[in-house]
């Protein structure tokens, strides 16, 4: 990440006297993150701008896990977007925009670390070797401490989002400047005890539900390991849909398992899937079933038990021809 890739970001918030953010569908921790720390941060920093973050749409499943962040500003009408900047936090494709209105705006930055398939926006920053969206704007505050203030609401949100998104400094792309970027955050006052115990402690019944998730995996001729979780498993255990995703984070320990699939059933009948992996990618893969991601975490949605199966099989051999060719899995 370097100042000049940052400096056209900062420069064109500078331009307006009004400000949207916008995220995707079903936002994640660092989703909420990135865009709640850049909006605590442009208030500080820039008390004259109007600087929004409108609620979500219903259809674009909040995460309830994380409703500890706040609400969201409150919905606005369409032409209050007319004259705006709107920035796009965390979010590859302009269809995974969970708020419509984003193109109704003046002009559109996109800041994000996947793969960048569509550059939807004129003035994009664009890393996709980093961890998390979040690490790129303490990365952009850290850069230009004379314009971006912070403090430690707008540390903390940014923090989260960098501890869920990198799997608490475990995923690839954690690197020295990842560490780096989080003691900045840590030192501009995050409180880490209590956000760990926000984030993580868990209500005895959940326990319940772990024990019943390792009696129903499946596991590949190749090392896949796999489960779905339907709608009566979701009801008997009063899980919500966020909370039932969460089962896939179970199975990464598994030795010689370096593939991990949950298939989730969603309220509106389709099946979603959470894939995660060590060493080889598995982006391509979600990307062949109506979803994407990064290379070890991407998720992707199957609407048959024929497409779930079906999945599973290619997992299978790109596990097998990946174990063939490396060394290095465990």
């Amino acid at each position: 990440m370097t100042r000049e890739k940052m400096l056209p970001i900062l420069q064109k918030i500078q331009e307006y006297d009004h400000i949207i953010l916008f995220r995707h569908k079903r936002p994640d921790g660092d989703c909420l993150g990135a865009s709640k720390g850049l909006q605590r941060m442009l208030r500080l920093s820039f008390p004259e701008k109007q600087v929004d973050l409108p609620e979500d749409l219903p259809e674009s499943d909040g995460s309830e896990h994380l409703a500890f962040l706040g609400p969201d500003d409150p919905a606005m009408s369409e032409a209050a977007y007319v004259n705006a900047l709107g920035v796009v936090v965390d979010t590859g494709s302009s269809d995974r925009i969970s708020n419509p209105h984003f193109s109704l705006c003046r002009e559109l930055v996109k800041i994000d670390h996947h793969p960048n398939v569509e550059p939807y926006a004129p003035t994009l920053w664009v890393e996709e070797d980093c961890s998390s969206c979040c690490e790129m704007i303490a990365a952009l505050a850290e850069t230009f401490p004379e314009t971006l203030k912070i403090d430690p609401q707008a540390a903390s949100f940014l923090y989260l989002g960098m501890v869920t998104d990198s799997g608490r400094f475990r995923f690839p792309g954690v690197n020295g400047d990842t560490l780096r970027r989080a003691a900045f955050l840590m030192d501009a006052g995050v409180d880490t005890q209590r956000l760990y115990a926000r984030l993580y402690l868990r209500d005895f019944e959940s326990f319940r539900f772990e024990a019943w998730v390792y009696d129903q995996l499946h596991r590949t001729e190749n090392g896949v390991v796999w489960l779905r979780i339907d709608r009566e498993d979701q009801e008997k255990f009063g899980l919500s849909f966020e909370n039932a995703s969460a089962a896939v984070g179970y199975l990464d320990t598994i030795k010689g398992c370096i593939c991990q699939l949950a298939f989730i059933d969603a309220p509106d009948g389709s099946i979603r899937v959470r894939l995660r992996s060590r060493f080889m990618s598995v982006n391509g893969l979600a990307e062949r079933y109506h979803g994407g991601g990064h290379a070890c975490a991407s998720g992707a949605t199957v609407y048959s038990v024929e497409e779930l199966n079906a999945l599973v099989a290619e997992a299978d051999a790109l596990t097998g021809q990946y174990k063939a060719g490396h060394n290095d899995w465990l």
